[in-house]
C-alpha cells in the first residue's frame, strides 16, 4: 500500500502552510509599527518640506522681515525673547486650563440634570444654545464692562466657548443608552444609581471624550479672542497681548513667534486629549479599538 505524503494531499498541504497564531500576531505587530511610523514620518516630512520651501523663497527673493520673516528668524526671535514669551505662554495655559476645567464641571453636572429631569432641560437648554450661537467677540466687551477683574472676564469668555460642546455631547451620550439594556436593568430591579453608574456613564463616556477634544481647542480660542478684545497689556497677560503689542510696533518676527506658541499649545492640547481618549476607550469601545487588518 503506497503511503501518501503531505505534499501529495492538497488539504494537508494547506493545513501545513497555515500560519500560526504567533505568526499572525507578529504580522499584525509589524503592520501597526509601520502605520505608527508612517503617521509620524509623513506629516513630519511634509511640514519640514513646507518650512524649507518658505525659508528658500524668503531668502531667494530677499523678502524683508517686516513683511514675512523666514522660519529661522522666527525661531531665533523665539529663543531671544523666551523670557517674555514664556510668561505669556504660562498665562494663556492657566487661563485655558481653568476655563476647560470649569466647562467640564459645569457641562457634566448640567448634562446629568438635563438627562434626569426633563423640565430642567426644557428650561435651561435654550439659554445654553443662545450662549453658544452668539459670537464671543460680541459678548466679550459687555463681559469686560460688567466684570471688574480682567482675568475673571477673560476666564468667563473662554468658559462660554468651551462649555457647550461638553454639555451637548454629554447629554447626547446619556440619552444614547440602549433601550433594551434599560429594560434589562429594570427587570433586575436596579437602583437609579446602578442604572446611572453601570449603563448611562459608559454610554456617555465616548461622547464626553469627543466633546472634550473639541472643548480643549475652543477654550484656547476663547482665551485668545477674549484677550484680543480686552486689549490688555503688561506682564500678567497672555500670548494674544504679545501679538497685539508686536503688531503695534511692527515687530513681525515677534508676532510669528507668539503665534507659533499658540499653535503649538493647541496641538499639545489636542494630542493630550486624543491620548486620554485612547487610554480610556481603547480597550472596550469601537471608536478607539485597534482593528486587526
Amino acid at each position: 500500500m503506497a503511503s501518501t505524503s503531505i505534499t501529495d494531499n492538497p488539504a494537508l498541504a494547506d493545513v501545513q502552510a497555515a500560519p500560526s497564531a504567533a505568526d499572525l500576531q507578529a504580522r499584525d505587530d509589524r503592520i501597526r509599527r509601520r502605520e505608527s511610523l508612517l503617521r509620524i514620518a509623513v506629516p513630519t516630512i511634509v511640514i519640514a518640506g513646507l518650512l524649507l520651501l518658505w525659508e528658500v523663497l524668503v531668502r531667494v527673493n530677499n523678502v524683508p522681515h517686516y513683511i514675512i520673516p523666514a522660519p529661522s528668524l522666527i525661531l531665533t526671535t523665539l529663543v531671544d525673547n523666551w523670557d517674555t514669551l514664556s510668561g505669556a505662554l504660562w498665562f494663556t495655559v492657566k487661563l485655558t486650563l481653568l476655563a476647560l476645567v470649569a466647562a467640564i464641571v459645569g457641562g457634566v453636572l448640567l448634562a446629568i440634570a438635563f438627562a434626569l429631569f426633563k423640565w430642567v432641560e426644557i428650561g435651561l437648554f435654550p439659554i445654553a444654545v443662545i450662549l453658544q450661537v452668539t459670537p464671543i467677540i460680541a459678548i466679550a466687551p459687555l463681559i469686560l464692562i460688567y466684570v471688574s477683574s480682567t482675568t475673571a472676564a477673560l476666564l468667563l469668555c473662554a468658559w462660554i466657548v468651551a462649555f457647550f460642546p461638553i454639555l451637548s455631547n454629554t447629554v447626547i451620550g446619556l440619552k444614547s443608552a440602549d433601550s433594551n439594556l434599560r429594560d434589562l436593568f429594570q427587570l433586575y430591579r436596579a437602583s437609579p444609581w446602578q442604572l446611572f453608574r453601570h449603563l448611562l456613564v459608559p454610554s456617555a463616556l465616548p461622547y464626553f471624550m469627543a466633546g472634550l477634544k473639541i472643548a480643549g481647542g475652543l477654550s484656547l480660542i476663547g482665551a485668545v479672542v477674549a484677550e484680543f478684545t480686552a486689549g490688555t497689556a503688561g506682564r500678567e497677560t497672555g500670548l494674544a497681548s504679545r501679538i497685539l503689542e508686536s503688531s503695534f510696533r511692527t515687530e513681525i518676527p515677534m508676532m510669528f513667534a507668539a503665534l507659533l506658541l499658540v499653535s503649538l499649545l493647541g496641538i499639545v492640547i489636542f494630542l493630550v486629549f486624543a491620548a486620554l481618549s485612547r487610554a480610556v476607550l481603547g480597550h472596550w469601545h469601537e471608536s478607539e479599538m485597534k482593528r486587526e487588518r
